[in-house]
């Protein structure tokens, strides 16, 4: 006899094991499907091992620069990258414990093997030991996404990697190329250019971090620059041929000439494919679009009892905006099952955050500039330098600003942009300013705490109305 449930979900990324905590603490029977490692994608092979990495580098980085703050190092600084490798794998494997723990604690049975739906509320269980089919009265996928690789650069996880082989790199790059300039691109540029691997990034659009405000990009880049990387933008690879002692790319320059490069290593870094393939998903009539499940802002698809959430639907694709859908679509969940206490509310994606942990780092929420006015918005912008700040100054983190975008008719908060040291950390006072529809007046007459990073966010909204106080 099958097993039954209220809610399964398939997939424990960080959409899926969310949802199915929040499912169960409402009172839920749930059930979660995961055929690799509990916490997917993101715990396992993205967001967190990847900030370990990135922290061994910054470390480096600062050792390497002990002098400018006082301070002597008695030789040279190497980095062991089995021992960073290995802290990393570490954190990463804690993080699973952790996620396995609250599974437990929250009730929540857990299903290891590959699923497919059979219907939209059964999903067959493919396990070590044998098959099972289970039910329930609503089902969330939360497959998740892997990386998309190019034709002409199948990943060998020798020469040509993607994410997770960078990850757990078999050798030090010598000469890195890396394809893409998103997110992940870029942080691994920037973790392996700390290393003291000489990076170059190629972008096929015109700035690099394309989804970022045009003033962030162009900084970006400054500073990558200036710490040693070859940026190339309005470029693309035309082919790769891998061999025993490195690669050869065949890239296409600004000026439309192509010409050959030699590297130790690749990582592709040019976007991402929904893991929604062959799971049963075709014969039940989901609608899809490029391969991405479509959803309300309630994470319905339209199939009476079927939602979905994260990486496999339309993007943002964040472990953050994935989290938020799960509680979302557990809470719907539990109201038309007859919780009358939940009161989900669609997802805004304006209000969702974007980060980029590489140095510097870069955050981000709402309207660019560019975009505001492309929408019709007459717009004030204020934008603030870390060289006015002394917390900045006092770090040695002087490079960097914040950028705050209103609407000049209301007030309206639409848009922050910042570039610089922990300013990931900074972003969510916006975030929630956003959330709770603040203008300008309210972050104008809002305290912030001196000294911290965190008046320049304050310093930048005054500078859009001409009031700034340091500049």
């Amino acid at each position: 006899m099958s097993a039954s449930y209220d809610v399964i979900v398939l997939g424990s990324g960080p959409g899926g094991y969310v949802a199915a905590i929040r499912a169960s603490q409402l009172g839920l029977k749930t059930a979660i499907v995961e055929r690799e490692l509990l916490g997917g994608i993101c715990l396992n092979w993205g967001c967190i091992p990847t900030k370990t990495l990135l922290r061994s580098a910054e470390i480096k980085h600062f050792a390497e620069h002990a002098g400018d703050y006082g301070l002597k190092i008695a030789g040279k600084i190497e980095a062991d990258l089995d021992a960073v490798v290995k802290r990393s794998r570490g954190v990463a494997s804690q993080l699973n414990k952790g996620v396995t723990h609250l599974m437990k604690k929250n009730k929540v049975t857990v299903h290891m093997g590959e699923g497919t739906l059979k219907s939209p509320t059964s999903i067959e269980v493919k396990g070590k030991d044998g098959t099972e089919t289970i039910s329930a009265k609503h089902v969330i996928v939360a497959t998740g996404a892997r990386a998309r690789e190019l034709p002409f650069a199948k990943a060998d996880g020798d020469k040509i990697w993607t994410y997770r082989h960078a990850m757990t790199p078999k050798e030090m790059p010598t000469k890195l190329l890396v394809m893409g300039s998103g997110a992940i691109g870029i942080e691994f540029a920037s973790f392996y250019n700390d290393m003291g691997a000489d990076v170059t990034v190629v972008e096929m659009l015109d700035r690099i971090v394309p989804v970022e405000d045009k003033d962030v990009s162009a900084f970006l880049e400054k500073a990558l620059t200036k710490q040693g990387m070859t940026i190339m933008t309005g470029a693309g690879v035309e082919a790769i041929d891998a061999g025993a002692k490195g690669v050869k790319a065949k890239i296409k320059g600004k000026d439309g000439k192509v010409a050959e490069h030699e590297f130790s290593h690749v990582i592709s870094a040019v976007g991402i494919v929904p893991n929604t393939e062959n799971i049963g998903l075709e014969s039940i009539g989901a609608k899809m679009d490029r391969g991405f499940i479509q959803i309300d802002d309630l994470g319905r698809t339209g199939v009476k009892g079927l939602w979905a959430i994260g990486d496999c639907t339309p993007g943002p694709w964040l472990a953050h905006k994935a989290s938020h859908e799960g509680v979302t679509a557990a809470e719907a969940i539990a109201q038309e099952l007859g919780n009358k206490d939940v009161h989900p509310h669609g997802l805004d994606r304006n209000n969702i955050p974007g980060c980029t942990y590489c140095h510097p780092q870069i955050a981000s929420v709402g309207m660019t500039e560019e975009k505001a006015k492309e929408a019709g918005f007459e717009v004030k912008a204020g934008t603030f330098p870390f060289i006015g700040n002394g917390k900045a100054i006092a770090l040695g983190e002087p490079e960097g600003f914040v950028k705050t975008v209103f609407d000049a008719k209301t007030g309206e908060l639409l848009g922050a942009h910042m570039i610089g040291a922990e300013v990931t950390e900074m972003i969510q006072g916006y975030v929630v300013g956003k959330t709770l529809e603040t203008t300008e007046a309210e972050l104008m007459q809002t305290v912030f705490p001196h000294p911290t990073i965190s008046e320049s966010m304050h310093e930048s909204v005054l500078a859009a109305y001409g009031r700034a106080i340091h500049i």
